[in-house]
């Protein structure tokens, strides 16, 4: 498995990126957060890490690991895979409460479904300063594809923040293409 990112080979097959905090959000208790993905025969495997005041922001319970939709309300993490060479594109939404969705979209957010999956396992674990969310995913991932990694996270005062390798101008909008700065291929 090789990974790229910003047309430059990386020798790290799951080297971890920093993710940005989109700059509309206001400073909260989380001040890094980063995220690494590996292609696998399978699907992927994904890490995501928030580091800070984590007692502060609200970290769902855990649940039994079942498709859920709306996760992205709250604090959730998020995977968009894009083949290249066209327009369709899936979304991973993956809960700090082992709940998972997966959608397919045909081009920007336009015929929203819900994508196949053949498994996906999420567990996560914090402490004082550091969360942890690892996922592995077994569906159909076609590549090299470009990839985005988020992350949503909300206070205790219902602040959210929104976090990604890259944004577009504006709102937050994490269906943007530009928000796929990570290109995956696999044996390369």
């Amino acid at each position: 498995v090789s990974l790229l990112q910003h047309g430059a080979r990386s020798h790290r097959a799951a080297r971890m990126q920093t993710l940005s905090l989109h700059p509309d959000c206001l400073a909260g208790p989380i001040r890094s957060v980063t995220a690494n993905l590996r292609a696998t025969p399978a699907g992927c495997q994904a890490e995501f890490r928030l580091e800070g005041d984590i007692a502060a922001i609200k970290v769902p319970p855990i649940a039994l690991p079942e498709r859920h939709d709306f996760l992205w309300q709250t604090t959730c993490f998020e995977i968009f895979w894009q083949p290249h060479g066209g327009t369709w594109y899936r979304e991973f939404n993956l809960s700090p409460s082992s709940c998972w969705a997966a959608y397919d979209f045909d081009d920007f957010r336009l015929n929203s479904r819900d994508a196949p999956v053949d498994a996906i396992a999420v567990a996560c674990s914090w402490s004082g300063s550091e969360l942890v969310l690892r996922a592995d995913i077994a569906a159909e991932l076609r590549d090299p594809a470009q990839v985005a990694l988020n992350a949503v996270v909300e206070d205790h005062s219902g602040n959210i923040q929104y976090w990604a390798l890259a944004f577009p101008h504006g709102k937050p909008e994490f269906h943007s293409e530009i928000c796929r700065q990570l290109q995956v291929e696999r044996g390369a």
